[in-house]
């Protein structure tokens, strides 16, 4: 069992174009800094005091927590998009809350959306919101295009 708890937190986002979708997906998550681990799908908590940061350098090959968000399309032209959202507790001993999408569109409407989720979802949970933070990523799809984002968790 795993009980270690994160300290820290950070957004990690990008676009990229590949020459199969695998490889653009790929070429999203190294362009965001986070291609050299292995990342372990979480679903949606920010522990209480869990503080946001700036990336720190990560061992390569570690298995890193996040919560993310990405799309791939083959589709010429098209905008896609992938945010993420944090919503913090206005009560320091309770924990935030994660939220991520991705669809084609501009990322304008994806952050919106995302925020929007985070909000309702701390609603759900009865908690009081200090605020939001967000961040979005937009391609315009040339070959085969991916987004990437994500709220990465880490102990430091």
């Amino acid at each position: 069992m795993i009980h270690i708890v994160p300290s820290t937190h950070f957004f990690a986002c990008a676009s990229a174009e590949g020459q199969t979708p695998r490889l653009s997906l790929d070429s999203a998550v190294l362009a965001a800094g986070i291609g050299h681990v292995n990342l372990v799908k979480i679903s949606s908590v920010i522990p209480p005091g869990c503080r946001f940061t700036t990336p720190p350098a990560l061992p390569a090959g570690a298995l890193v927590p996040a919560a993310f968000a990405s799309i791939t399309s083959p589709l010429h032209g098209e905008v896609i998009s992938a945010g993420v959202a944090v919503a913090y507790a206005a009560d320091p001993a309770h924990p935030g809350l994660i939220m991520e999408y991705s669809a084609s569109g501009h990322k304008e409407d994806i952050e919106a959306i995302v925020r929007r989720m985070a909000e309702e979802g701390m609603t759900m949970r009865g908690l009081e919101i200090s605020e939001i933070r967000s961040l979005a990523v937009q391609h315009r799809v040339e070959k085969f295009g991916s987004v990437f984002a994500a709220v990465v968790l880490w102990n430091t």
